[in-house]
């Protein structure tokens, strides 16, 4: 269901989802509502939301708590706890959406929750297997998204090229690049560099349609070589964590290293310049989740408000460019140029 121009856009949001809910989750709310044109629908404990609510204010806007019982927490497995926790908070949000009295569901919650409640709540596109997490990781290139960040840890070429698929949906739409170069990040850029997985998905890719542009190495991800770089899972985690801690030591060593040489606000926001530019994901608030057939955003489990209110309006936003349906139709084309 998506919102019509007199019906605000409407969000479930997973209250007591990650570090700091449901106080910074409930603030999020309050923020992101508050420029108009956009509903919350707060899932959780009710009286801890209502507490929530009630210290800010926000009892006259467009927020609703819908009771949930228990949490997903990040360590359990998914699997398990979807029948564990049959009305926990990921699984009530994303049945929101499954009924239409949601147009997306936001969690800064446990990914794997996440991304189970939706694929057995909404269903996954033609030939996807696992949702991915995917794109823009580090703020001096912006526009290059990298896929697959955690999701899938083996991957075979099937799965590399429908991934790609929905990378070049995501950078064409949502970061308005007309024609995506798309690669497989290897050891080399050789096509005959990598490992048995990159070296059978080089000549699939080169089959394809996609705008392949060959290998590319790990100091690419940060010159604007590619506009999509695919991996595996267990690769893209990897590179994503890296970055985050080199943002946090980096952060800090440099207010260390300024100190006395710029004032301290001068060298706390150099400080702050650096961490964000590494830690765009906690920056920028979430994602989507690729393949899914509903709009999903999952976030950083240290989200603030800021983040949290930064998620919903992706939400919002993925949904005015009908990214989902525009992913499906890059997800065919590309399937149907290539033998998978």
């Amino acid at each position: 269901m998506a919102s019509s121009s007199t019906q605000p856009f409407r969000v479930s949001l997973d209250a007591m989802g990650g570090d700091f809910g449901p106080s910074e989750t409930v603030l999020g709310a309050v923020n992101a509502v508050a420029a108009g044109g956009i509903e919350v629908l707060l899932v959780g404990d009710r009286a801890e939301i209502q507490a929530e609510i009630d210290k800010h204010s926000a009892q006259d806007l467009p927020l609703t708590i819908v009771e949930s019982e228990n949490v997903i927490r990040d360590g359990e497995s998914p699997l398990q706890a979807l029948r564990a926790k049959p009305k926990a908070s990921a699984i009530v949000g994303v049945a929101l959406v499954k009924e239409g009295r949601a147009d997306a569901f936001v969690s800064m919650g446990s990914t794997g929750a996440a991304m189970a409640a939706s694929a057995f709540g909404l269903g996954m596109m033609p030939g996807i297997e696992r949702p991915g997490l995917g794109g823009p990781m580090y703020g001096l290139a912006p526009k290059t998204t990298i896929i697959e960040l955690g999701s899938s840890i083996d991957c075979n070429p099937t799965k590399l090229i429908n991934f790609a698929a929905l990378g070049v949906a995501f950078a064409r739409t949502y970061l308005g690049v007309e024609n995506p170069r798309v690669a497989l990040l290897s050891v080399g850029s050789e096509d005959t560099k990598g490992n048995k997985q990159t070296k059978e998905a080089f000549p699939v890719f080169q089959e394809s349609s996609l705008n392949f542009v060959g290998n590319v190495e790990g100091h690419d991800l940060a010159v604007n070589t590619a506009d999509v770089i695919v991996c595996d899972g267990f690769v893209g985690n990897i590179i994503l964590k890296a970055f985050e801690g080199i943002g946090e030591t980096m952060s800090v060593y440099l207010k260390q290293r300024l100190s006395g040489l710029l004032s301290e606000a001068d060298a706390s926001a150099v400080s702050k310049d650096v961490y964000d530019l590494l830690n765009r994901t906690e920056h920028t608030g979430g994602g989507p989740l690729f393949g899914i057939k509903g709009n999903v955003i999952v976030g950083h489990g240290r989200a603030r408000a800021s983040g949290i209110a930064g998620a919903i309006a992706t939400a919002k936003r993925l949904e005015e460019l009908s990214l989902n349906a525009k992913m499906q139709d890059e997800l065919a084309a590309i399937r149907a140029s290539v033998a998978v």
